[in-house]
């Protein structure tokens, strides 16, 4: 971010997680001792951001209007959760997005309220849980989001996700996955909400190591910066 001065001023960063599978389910935690948000937000540990992170148990769901006014993108973690999303949390990410916040939806995020009433779908797709190989191809290599990556992001382990998925036309697509069983699925998707920016990206299955992938948090580190960012 840059202030009116001219000089750069660090991103602010909120990583939202919804954080249920960390606290009933051993291997998830053990897997993500720190919780699925402490994974995320331990990719913006530099000087060029200012991190927080917060989840579904906290005071107003854990996005006070307080917190989304100071902060640049949201990032949102949600799987098991979707009816337990309050419609005024609901409302206040929605302004704030219309207002030029810019938000990361991942994994079953694409099932939250909040993604649906952003985007005006459901965000449906096929889904099946079979530890399969991800091939995360780059299809718009120019877009901020895919630099410094090569053409294929291999994921070793991960859930299918197939189309068709109920979403609007995106203003541009980054990434498409092929998966070893055959599935193909628009896995890094754009749109502009008001002034502000989405990303969807599907890898981030809690019974995978996803977020300590380098190739995914290089990606995250990635989007954020567009997110933030004046550009297109």
């Amino acid at each position: 971010m840059t202030s009116e001065s001219g000089t750069k001023t660090p991103t602010t960063v909120t990583v939202w997680n919804e954080n249920i599978h960390e606290r009933e389910d051993e291997p998830v935690a053990t897997r993500y001792p720190d919780g699925i948000h402490g994974a995320i937000a331990s990719i913006f540990e530099s000087d060029d951001y200012e991190v927080e992170t917060t989840t579904l148990q906290q005071e107003e769901q854990g996005v006070p209007r307080s917190l989304l006014e100071r902060t640049d993108v949201l990032i949102w973690w949600e799987h098991l959760a979707h009816d337990q999303i309050a419609d005024e949390t609901v409302r206040r990410i929605k302004e704030r997005v219309h207002d030029g916040m810019g938000i990361l939806f991942l994994h079953s995020a694409k099932d939250s309220p909040v993604f649906s009433s952003l985007l005006g779908t459901t965000g449906e797709s096929r889904w099946d849980n079979n530890g399969t190989r991800e091939h995360l191809r780059v299809v718009n290599p120019s877009h901020p989001i895919a630099q410094g990556l090569d053409e294929c992001v291999e994921i070793p382990d991960t859930a299918t996700y197939g189309e068709p998925f109920d979403i609007p036309e995106p203003d541009s697509q980054v990434f498409i996955s092929w998966f070893e069983e055959g599935d193909v699925f628009r896995s890094g998707v754009c749109f502009r909400r008001g002034a502000g920016k989405i990303f969807y990206f599907r890898p981030g299955d809690e019974e995978y190591p996803i977020y300590h992938h380098d190739g995914v948090r290089q990606i995250l580190a990635n989007a954020v910066d567009w997110a933030s960012s004046d550009d297109s």
